[in-house]
C-alpha cells in the first residue's frame, strides 16, 4: 500500500496485482471537480508555478508553450505559469518573464489558448523580486551579476530596490530602500500587470508573496526597517501585501479567482501565526486561495534548502491551520509525490487542492497515472484522444504486465509508495 499522510480519514486499498488497479473507494476527492467563482477545474491538481528561466528579453517562447503545455495534455486541472514580472526591476535574473508592457500579451495568448484547449484551467502568477535581483540562474550560483553578460537588457533599469537598505548577504550588492510614493506606485504595477493577464485569457491570477522575494520583504521584520506606515508594526509590514491585493482586485474580473502566495514562516521573525491574520485580511480583499509555502528569507537559500523539507508533505500543515483559522480556501504544497498521499490530504479536510512542482517535472503525465492509481477514470479520459484511444486499448487488451510507474523494473515487487 502506498504513502498516506497522517491524519488521513480514508485509506486506499489496492490489489496488487491487477493493472489498472481496483481501488476500493468511492470517486477520489483528487479528481472532483473545483468550482472558484465562476471558474471550474476538472480536478484539484495544480501544477505548481516553476521558474524556467528561459524568456526572450520578458517574452514567453516556445519553451514555455511546450512546458505548460505538456502539464496540460498530462492530465493536470489547473496550470499555473511561472512568476512573471510586474516591473523591469523585478527580475531575478535572466530569462524571467515580464508583464509590465502589453508587447508582452500575445506570447502569454498563446500559451494560456493552448492550456485551455487541452482542458486545463489557465494561471499565471505575478511577482517583483525586490532585493534578489540581479543574480545568476540557480544552475550558475545564483551570483551578483555585473552587467557584462552578453544576456542583458536594460541594466540600468533593473535596478536593485526593497523596502529596506539591507543586503541578502553573500556579496549581494544593498538594494536602494523604495521611497513612500514608489511604494505606492509599485502596488498599482501589480493592477497593471493583472490587467494585461487577463487580456491574456488567464483564468486565475497569482500574487507572489513568498520567498523572500518584495511582497515578503515588506513582511518579514528582518527585511523592513522601514518607519513609516509600511513598516514597524505588524499591521504596518502588511499593508503593502494588502494594497497589492486591492490594486489586483480592483481590476481583475469578479467572476475569476484571485490566490495569494505565502511563506507562512520564514525563519526570520515571520511566521504562522501572523501568516493566518494576514490571511484573514485578504480574504476581506477578495483573495480566494492562500498557496501556502515557506522560508526563502535568509540568504539566497529556496525552501527546499531549508532543514524542514527532508519529508512528505512538509508544508501540508500551514495550508491546514489557515484554512481552519482563517477560513479561506488552501493549496498545499511541498514534496506532494504520491496519489494516495495527495487523496489522503484532501480527505483529512488539510487543503482545497494540491500542487506539484518537482514531482509533476519528474512525470508530467502524473495526474493521469494518479488517476489510473486511484481507479478514478479507467478509460483514460482526463488526457486528450490521441493518448486516451491508445492507452485505454493497451489496458483492456488483457495485457499482463504494468506501466513503468508501478514498479522499478521487470520481476521487480511493486515500487513502495
Amino acid at each position: 500500500m502506498g504513502f498516506i499522510a497522517a491524519g488521513a480519514l480514508t485509506r486506499v486499498w489496492t490489489v496488487q496485482n491487477a493493472w489498472p488497479r481496483e481501488t476500493i473507494m468511492a470517486q477520489p476527492l483528487l479528481f472532483t471537480p473545483l468550482q472558484i467563482r465562476n471558474v471550474t477545474m476538472k480536478n484539484r491538481i495544480v501544477v505548481a508555478p516553476m521558474h524556467q528561466y528561459a524568456s526572450d528579453q520578458g517574452f514567453a517562447t516556445d519553451w514555455h508553450l511546450m512546458n505548460a503545455g505538456k502539464y496540460a495534455v498530462g492530465g493536470a486541472g489547473f496550470v499555473m505559469m511561472e512568476s512573471t514580472k510586474v516591473a523591469r526591476n523585478g527580475c531575478g535574473t535572466v530569462g524571467d518573464t515580464a508583464l509590465w508592457d502589453d508587447k508582452f500579451i500575445p506570447s502569454f495568448k498563446r500559451c494560456a489558448d493552448f492550456i485551455k484547449k487541452h482542458g486545463a484551467v489557465s494561471g499565471i502568477q505575478l511577482g517583483h523580486s525586490g532585493r534578489k535581483a540581479r543574480l545568476t540562474r540557480p544552475w550558475e550560483g545564483g551570483k551578483p551579476l555585473t552587467g557584462n553578460e552578453p544576456e542583458i537588457y536594460d541594466w540600468e533599469g533593473w535596478e536593485l530596490v526593497a523596502p529596506s537598505a539591507i543586503s541578502p548577504g553573500d556579496g549581494v550588492p544593498t538594494p536602494r530602500a523604495l521611497s513612500h510614493n514608489e511604494v505606492r506606485d509599485m502596488a498599482v504595477k501589480w493592477g497593471e500587470a493583472a490587467q494585461r493577464a487577463d487580456k491574456c485569457g488567464f483564468e486565475i491570477l497569482e500574487i507572489h508573496a513568498a520567498h523572500g522575494y518584495l511582497i515578503h520583504q515588506f513582511l518579514s521584520p528582518a527585511t523592513n526597517v522601514r518607519t513609516d506606515q509600511y513598516g514597524g508594526s505588524e499591521a504596518k509590514r502588511m499593508r503593502f501585501a494588502i494594497e497589492v491585493a486591492e490594486c489586483v482586485r480592483e481590476v481583475w474580473p469578479a467572476e475569476k479567482p484571485l490566490f495569494m502566495r505565502l511563506s507562512c514562516e520564514d525563519d526570520a521573525g515571520w511566521d504562522l501565526d501572523q501568516s493566518v491574520r494576514l490571511s484573514a485580511e485578504l480574504k476581506k480583499k477578495g483573495v480566494d486561495v492562500i498557496d501556502c509555502s515557506s522560508g526563502g528569507t535568509l540568504g539566497r537559500l529556496s525552501p527546499m534548502d531549508s532543514a524542514r523539507a527532508k519529508t512528505y508533505g512538509y508544508q501540508v500543515p500551514y495550508a491546514e491551520r489557515i484554512r481552519r483559522e482563517a477560513g479561506v480556501m488552501t493549496m498545499a504544497v511541498g514534496h506532494i509525490v504520491h496519489a494516495d498521499q495527495a487523496e489522503a490530504i484532501l480527505q483529512s479536510g488539510q487543503a482545497d487542492m494540491v500542487a506539484l512542482a518537482r514531482e509533476i517535472m519528474y512525470n508530467p503525465n502524473w495526474p493521469m497515472d494518479a488517476a489510473q492509481k486511484l481507479g478514478a477514470d479507467p478509460d483514460f479520459k482526463l488526457v486528450p484522444p490521441p493518448l486516451a484511444y491508445w492507452l485505454s486499448k493497451r489496458a483492456k487488451s488483457g495485457f499482463e504486465g504494468r506501466p513503468s510507474t508501478y514498479a522499478d523494473g521487470l520481476g521487480a515487487p511493486p515500487a513502495k509508495g
